[in-house]
């Protein structure tokens, strides 16, 4: 993790229960184009407030094709709950490096949704 202000900053949200989604493992992908595989560029978990700081740094947010992985089915599994989805993957495109994007992912057992935010 870097200690600088990440372009790329992330928010989860338990919206069954109303609360961030604390202790929740995610990692950071970027695609290489010519080779069509994904590189793992950073891991992380989020904090008390269903934040991860620190993702990317403002030198590596280049532009091209990212996925943010969230491992949801350990954090229902943690909570003693089932749930539909192991993980989720939000894919998406950034164009211009000197952005700041903000990709929230708003949670249940069943379902998720995620949107662009600055």
């Amino acid at each position: 993790m870097t200690s600088e202000r990440s372009p790329l900053t992330t928010h989860v949200l338990n919206i069954s229960d109303g609360v961030p989604a604390s202790r929740v493992s995610l990692s950071l992908h970027r695609l290489d184009s010519q080779l069509k595989l994904w590189n793992m560029l950073n891991v992380g978990t989020t904090d008390e407030d269903g934040r991860c700081p620190g993702l990317i740094s403002r030198e590596a947010f280049v532009p091209g094709m990212y996925k943010l992985r969230f491992e949801t089915g350990s954090y229902w599994t943690s909570l003693d709950r089932d749930s539909f989805y192991p993980y989720a993957e939000v894919v998406f495109t950034v164009t211009d490096s000197m952005q700041s994007l903000h990709l929230p992912l708003l949670m249940s057992r069943f379902s998720f949704s995620t949107y662009m935010g600055s």
